[in-house]
């Protein structure tokens, strides 16, 4: 009878233990807990170039009251924006940096990557650490998105790295 018991405590023991693999529901909330969860997709405006004049005005940006196009540029104002930016099209510009400034660069969002589920998490063998494979899907897409070359109605697809430590699996950056 000790014997059993014995044997049943061990057999406890090493499923309360269970194994360290990590799934995908603790993947996905690791994700969206360290800050992996959502991020900004967004596009470079040249506003002083012709070609992306004619990209913007294909996109009907004009026509939305996005932006305004000047369409004929004097020799002296050669180098100068074509394209700018209206009141409507503020809450989609991001910040720039002053060498943007000096090279007539906006940035714009175009949409948001989202993580949206796990594909796969893949254990290294021998070590304490994971590949986790995750789809994400696209959300507040904007009206910029028509300049972006990518579609959004496919998910994409990236990979996280983890590694498990005495207080639990963590993210590496």
């Amino acid at each position: 009878m000790k014997k059993i018991v014995s044997l049943l405590a061990l057999a406890f023991l090493f499923v309360a233990c269970g194994s360290n693999d990590l799934d995908k529901e603790t993947a996905l909330k690791i994700l969206k807990e360290q800050g992996n969860n959502s991020k900004v997709i967004d596009f470079e405006i040249y506003t002083a170039d012709p070609v992306q004049v004619r990209k913007v005005l294909d996109a009907k940006l004009e026509e939305e009251g996005l932006v305004k196009v000047q369409r004929t540029q004097k020799l002296a104002d050669l180098g100068k924006p074509l394209i700018s930016f209206t009141e409507k099209a503020k809450p989609y510009l991001l910040p720039v940096s002053e060498e943007d400034k000096k090279s007539k660069v906006q940035r714009v969002k175009v949409a948001e990557a989202v993580v949206a589920n796990i594909v796969d998490v893949q254990s290294l063998e021998g070590e304490k650490r994971a590949v986790v494979k995750y789809e994400t899907s696209f959300q507040k897409i904007t009206p910029f998105a028509r300049l972006y070359d990518q579609s959004f109605a496919v998910p994409d697809t990236g990979t996280a790295n983890f590694t498990l430590y005495d207080d639990g699996w963590k993210l590496e950056k």
